[in-house]
């Protein structure tokens, strides 16, 4: 648990890095195709949900007034535009494996850039509400992407899985990323409207629609994946028992922390480790690949 004189003094930025993805095994959790599918539905949601974020910011700029905010979120925009651009690497990966995300990813381009997108043609108080309408939407997901990278900073099942090292370097080095920049979105909501209603409404709705996404995109990559059974798909009970293996994260600590979302005592900064996130961050192999 770190605190929020943990956050005062950082500094965001972007960060390079490499990976390399030839030797990337399809199932890359040895003998476990469902837990890394249920993963590897990042990929899928990512990029465009990433790139949604970048847009939705870019258009918070002007709203602005803090001048320390304006360059966290600047700092924000650069870490996600990176991130965007690694997942994409592992679509493309997938493609050459046999198994095509782009139907997927086509819904997730939908949902991001016509459910969610700017709407034109807006007044100018109309398209303020909605811009910050969606960083509303940004800071509830932002909370569920710190918690997931707080779980796989600290996924030693994974390790004793056997899980391969080039993935693992991805989720963690984006995963600390998400924690070293947790409180961004929701200062920056907190910013533009500071009252409660908005935070918690957008939780209550964005939480099981980003879940409904997660199950989709489960179900669509144990499908489309050409080395299984047809038919083949994910159970709430092979879920459990890989969660309890540690390969995936427990469905119970997942609710608890949403369940603290709603808290008006609460702040992300109370969420993960920004020193365990800093110090991965100075290790991960690609992004120490990418400074040489």
């Amino acid at each position: 648990m770190s605190t929020t004189e943990e956050h005062d003094d950082l500094v965001l930025q972007p960060r390079d890095v490499s990976f390399d993805w030839a030797s990337l095994p399809l199932h890359w959790i040895p003998g476990r195709p469902m837990a890394t599918h249920v993963i590897n539905v990042l990929h899928l949601l990512l990029p465009e949900g990433e790139r949604w974020f970048v847009r939705t910011f870019q258009e918070a700029l002007p709203l602005i007034t803090d001048e320390k905010l304006r360059e966290e979120v600047l700092g924000f925009v650069g870490q996600e535009a990176m991130h965007a651009e690694a997942h994409q690497g592992v679509l493309d990966h997938f493609l050459a494996q046999g198994l095509d995300p782009r139907p997927y990813v086509e819904q997730a381009e939908f949902v991001f850039g016509r459910v969610l997108g700017s709407r034109p043609g807006l007044s100018e108080v109309r398209r303020r509400e909605q811009v910050i309408e969606r960083v509303a939407i940004i800071a509830a997901v932002e909370h569920f992407t710190a918690f997931l990278g707080d779980w796989v900073l600290n996924a030693e099942g994974l390790d004793r899985a056997g899980a391969d090292p080039t993935m693992l370097d991805l989720l963690r080095w984006h995963g600390a990323e998400e924690v070293e920049h947790r409180s961004v979105a929701y200062d920056l909501l907190r910013h533009l409207d500071p009252g409660y209603l908005r935070r918690i409404r957008t939780l209550a709705v964005g939480g099981p629609v980003l879940l409904h996404l997660w199950i989709r995109g489960a179900r669509f990559l144990m499908a489309a994946d050409p080395t299984l059974p047809p038919g083949t798909r994910p159970t709430w009970r092979a879920y459990r028992e890989a969660a309890r293996r540690g390969l995936l994260p427990r469905l119970g600590r997942l609710t608890r922390s949403a369940s603290r979302y709603f808290s008006p005592r609460y702040h992300p900064s109370q969420e993960g480790s920004t020193r365990q996130a800093v110090a991965y961050l100075g290790t991960s192999p690609a992004a120490r690949a990418a400074a040489h």
